[in-house]
């Protein structure tokens, strides 16, 4: 197994060539003459073990000249070390021409750890390079070139230019050409992000090739709660982030137990973004909460079903509705049982291992990505009754993400947090009966708006259950459910996903910063009768399920 080590300063060295054996991974064994060339770059004295790795690759280059293919005006810089333990060397390394970055021009210098270390270098260049670096073409012609209408940009929409295109020496072909890196943005039909380097020939003005530098691979993950997922990972080099490019970018990193400080808390200043979590294949977490990045997996896997959620049921891209995205930090502080939205992000602790697990259900990764919805569509203020609201209609979607997932290792049902619930398995809420935690009432009083805001929600949960489901007993992923009204009526649901439109239309639409539970009445009336007709069952049955939980 190999060890990648980070540098902590670059090595460079100017060079009279550079080189590889073949396209492969194979090593060429050089003699050791070469033309005269001058070459400099640093000593291997007075570094640390990363630095001192990197120049003694540079000082071997120096040794065996010829194997870096040999020409005026060459020069690398070491971007990466790799030891093996028994201590052979890996040193990767960028290749620049006249200044010019050489694209493909990329090598690998080995050696091992004995006294006859040198075991040759890896490299796709097979010549030296000899061309000339004055273009033809200006830039802004190559800009036009590169999005002239072509069968590899017509799924490519928002297709526009991102700063201005830069020589290169594309050595990716047969022959090095000199060439403008012409890059592109836009968005490709199936939502994902493109970032499209066109390479422009600096002479003829042909469009040599296009990369696409979005990169994303079809990866899993083994959940804690959710068994194995499907997720969207990020290639980085030789690993894979766990950011996810076809959903604005959503990522997951590891707090590893750290906290935010006070200013943070208070003006958002400093706040800690963890370290992003990465994996050497596209697989990720054991299952099991032995492995840190199980639970990480379920932060992702939840953010990428709540963003589908919303875009497929309710057409919103993404929490902000732009179609940017955000990021979920796990394992936050110690024993911590919570989770929190603060604006931009979505945060996790990991339980007390006691009472609680890791809070990273599906469920409540639905809730917390549903503050952020609510905090760029009515910004409901997160106090009285209006809190009340903001907190139901986290635990309404964060429900309704759960049944969309249709996951047979978490089946939906109206608890909230049932997974993470060591002791009882009951979560910290239910929406049928929320008095069953002992503090969320079923039914609306005067002294709602004095409740903290995770207890007042429970007559926006229990309205919401009634209006989805009905009032009497039934069964959702082999949990007995049964809701009663407080005014002694029975009541017909409408279906769950005729609910959540009306309650979203509600809060896209109507609701306000201080929408109280009676102006929450008006709202759902309203958005019932735009999507469904004013004396439409539908709209009966909102009225209904108010007045059932004493909302007049």
């Amino acid at each position: 197994m190999k060890t990648t080590m980070g540098l902590a300063t670059a090595a460079v060295l100017a060079v009279g060539s550079l080189g590889v054996a073949t396209a492969t991974a194979a090593t060429s064994q050089a003699a050791p003459t070469a033309p005269t060339t001058t070459i400099t770059g640093p000593s291997s004295a007075d570094r640390g073990d990363d630095a001192r790795v990197a120049a003694a690759a540079v000082e071997a280059l120096r040794a065996h000249p010829r194997a870096a293919r040999a020409s005026t005006g060459q020069a690398v810089e070491v971007t990466d070390t790799v030891v093996d333990p028994d201590g052979a060397t890996h040193v990767r390394m960028e290749r620049t021409f006249r200044g010019l970055r050489v694209l493909g021009g990329d090598l690998v210098v080995h050696q091992g750890a004995g006294s006859d270390a040198w075991r040759g270098v890896s490299q796709t260049l097979d010549a030296p390079l000899a061309l000339g670096t004055t273009p033809t073409l200006g830039a802004d012609a190559a800009g036009t070139r590169a999005l002239a209408p072509a069968k590899a940009l017509r799924e490519v929409a928002q297709l526009e230019r991102s700063g201005r295109p830069t020589l290169v020496v594309d050595a990716h072909g047969a022959e090095p050409v000199l060439a403008w890196e012409v890059v592109t943005t836009g968005v490709r039909a199936d939502g994902t992000p493109s970032r499209l380097a066109s390479y422009v020939d600096a002479r003829t003005g042909r469009v040599l090739r296009r990369e696409e530098q979005i990169h994303t691979a079809d990866g899993q993950g083994e959940s804690l709660y959710s068994g194995t997922v499907a997720l969207q990972v990020t290639q980085k080099g030789s690993s894979y982030e766990l950011r996810d490019a076809t959903r604005g970018g959503n990522h997951t990193t590891d707090m590893n137990g750290a906290t935010d400080g006070f200013a943070c808390s208070a003006f958002g200043w400093g706040c800690k973004t963890g370290t992003i979590v990465t994996s050497p294949s596209t697989t990720f977490g054991d299952g099991t909460g032995a492995d840190p990045d199980t639970a990480a997996v379920d932060a992702q896997y939840g953010t990428a079903v709540t963003w589908d959620y919303f875009k497929g049921e309710h057409g919103r891209n993404g929490i902000f509705g732009n179609g940017s995205g955000s990021y979920n930090r796990v394992h936050y502080g110690r024993d911590y049982v919570n989770a929190f939205w603060d604006g931009q992000k979505m945060t996790y602790g990991d339980g007390d291992g006691v009472d609680y697990g890791p809070l990273v259900s599906l469920d409540v990764a639905g809730h917390e990505m549903t503050h952020g919805v609510t905090q760029n569509t009515a910004n409901l203020t997160y106090s009285g009754e209006s809190g009340g609201l903001n907190e139901a209609t986290s635990d309404i979607f964060g429900t309704m993400v759960e049944f969309y997932a249709a996951n047979s290792e978490d089946p939906g049902d109206y608890l909230v947090g049932e997974e993470f619930d060591l002791r009882n398995g009951r979560g910290f809420r239910r929406m049928d009966d929320p008095i069953a935690d002992g503090k969320s009432p079923n039914c609306w009083s005067s002294n709602t708006k004095n409740l903290d805001v995770h207890y007042s929600s429970g007559v926006g949960n229990h309205f919401f259950y009634l209006l989805a489901e009905g009032s009497g007993s039934t069964t959702f992923g082999g949990v007995a459910h049964s809701s009663t009204t407080c005014n002694g009526s029975t009541i017909t649901g409408i279906g769950r996903e005729a609910a959540a439109d009306i309650w979203f239309r509600a809060l896209n639409v109507y609701m306000t910063s201080s929408t109280t539970y009676a102006q929450a009445r008006t709202a759902t009336l309203a958005a019932a009768r735009d999507l469904y007709g004013a004396g439409s069952t539908q709209a009966s049955a909102v009225a209904a399920a108010w007045s059932a939980v004493s909302v007049s």
